[in-house]
C-alpha cells in the first residue's frame, strides 16, 4: 500500500466542486475542505424532499461558491466542471420508500443524471479525478456477514437498481474513458447536520427529532443488525478515495463502527440522551417488503488499499449529534 497522502498538500488551492453539497455528507465535506485550504463550488438544487440545507453551510458561506442547479439539467453541467481538480459527487434521491412510489424520478436522479454528468466530465474536464456516493442498499440481503465488495448485488427498491447503475456508469468511465473515478458504498451515515424531519436521508434522524421532542422513538422490527459510519469519518473516506493514488477505479465498503441491533441502538440513544424511551413495534407491510434484515459492511479492503478505518464509536458520534441538535434542531424542522 502507498503511503497516504496529505491532504493539505492535495486540495490546497484546488477547485473542488461537491453535487449535493448543501446536502448532510456534502455540507460537512465542505466544511473540511474549505479549512484544508480548497476553492469549494457547491452545486445544490434544494430541492426540499433531497435533504439539502442552507444552514449547514452556517459560517463559512463566505468561503465557497453555491449555485442552486439540478444535476438534471444537461445545459448547465459544463460551466460547472470546466477548471475543477476534483467531483466529490452526492447529489441523489435517498428515500427507498420514495423510489417506490415514484420509481421515474429516482431513475432521473439517480440513474440518467449521472450518465449526464460524467458524459460532460469526458467531454469539458475528462481528467477530473471524481468520487461517487454509492450506497450499501445495492446488495439487498445478504447471503453472509459481513458484507464484502464481492458479495452478490441484488437491491430491493428502486433506488437500489439505480444506485447501482449510476455506480457502474461511475466504474465504465473511469475504465473506458478515462475519466479517474472511485465508488464509495456507504452504510448508514449519521452526524450533525444529516435530515431530522422524516426518514429519507436515515432514521436516526427521526429518532433524534422525537428524543428532543419528548415523544417515544417508534423502533421498526428492533432485532435487526446494522453498523453506521459517524460523517466525520465518511468524509475522510471521500479525500483519500479522491487523492490515494491506489483508489482510482476502485470500488470500497465503507465498513462501519461495530454492529449493533436497532433495539440496542434505541436504547444507547436514550441514554446518551438522558431521557427518552423507545417502542418496538411490527413492521408496516410496505417496509417489510424493502427490509435487508441484518447488514454490516466488511472494511478491510478500504483499510488495506487506502488506510482507512472509523475512528468514532457508536456512543460518541450520538453524543456529538445529539450536542448539535440541541443548538440547531430548529433550524431542520
Amino acid at each position: 500500500m502507498k503511503p497516504r497522502p496529505s491532504f493539505a498538500a492535495a486540495f490546497k488551492g484546488k477547485r473542488v466542486l461537491i453535487t449535493g453539497g448543501l446536502g448532510f455528507i456534502g455540507s460537512n465535506l465542505a466544511r473540511r475542505l474549505v479549512g484544508l485550504g480548497a476553492k469549494v463550488t457547491i452545486l445544490d438544487s434544494l430541492i426540499p424532499e433531497y435533504g439539502g440545507n442552507r444552514r449547514n453551510v452556517h459560517g463559512i458561506e463566505g468561503k465557497l461558491t453555491i449555485h442552486l442547479a439540478d444535476v438534471r439539467d444537461r445545459h448547465c453541467l459544463p460551466e460547472f466542471l470546466r477548471g475543477q481538480h476534483f467531483l466529490f459527487n452526492l447529489a441523489g434521491q435517498t428515500s427507498h420508500m420514495d423510489s417506490m412510489t415514484d420509481p421515474e424520478t429516482d431513475l432521473d436522479i439517480n440513474c440518467r443524471a449521472q450518465l449526464t454528468l460524467l458524459e460532460a466530465c469526458r467531454q469539458h474536464n475528462p481528467k477530473l479525478r471524481v468520487v461517487f456516493a454509492s450506497t450499501r442498499q445495492i446488495y439487498g440481503r445478504p447471503d453472509y456477514l459481513p458484507v464484502d465488495e464481492q458479495h452478490p448485488l441484488r437491491p430491493v427498491d428502486v433506488n437500489g437498481i439505480n444506485k447501482l447503475a449510476g455506480e457502474q456508469y461511475h466504474l465504465l468511465y473511469s475504465q473506458v474513458h478515462g475519466v479517474p473515478s472511485t465508488v464509495l458504498r456507504l452504510t448508514n451515515t449519521i452526524g450533525p447536520r444529516m435530515r431530522v424531519k422524516d426518514a429519507r436521508q436515515t432514521f436516526v434522524g427521526v429518532w433524534l427529532k422525537q428524543i428532543l421532542e419528548g415523544q417515544p422513538i417508534a423502533v421498526w422490527g428492533g432485532e435487526q443488525l446494522r453498523d453506521f459510519t459517524f460523517v466525520d469519518d465518511a468524509v475522510e473516506a471521500f479525500l483519500l478515495a479522491a487523492t490515494h493514488p491506489d483508489a482510482i477505479g476502485g470500488v470500497f465498503n465503507l465498513g462501519g463502527i461495530g454492529q449493533i441491533s436497532l433495539r440496542e441502538l434505541a436504547a444507547t440513544l436514550v441514554a446518551v440522551a438522558g431521557t427518552g424511551s423507545f417502542q418496538v413495534r411490527a413492521f408496516p407491510s410496505a417496509r417489510k417488503k424493502i427490509d435487508i434484515g441484518d447488514y454490516y459492511s466488511d472494511g478491510r479492503l478500504i483499510a488495506a488499499t487506502l488506510g482507512w478505518q472509523p475512528r468514532t464509536t457508536i456512543k460518541q458520534a450520538l453524543t456529538k449529534t445529539l450536542a448539535y441538535y440541541r443548538r440547531e434542531l430548529a433550524h431542520y424542522l
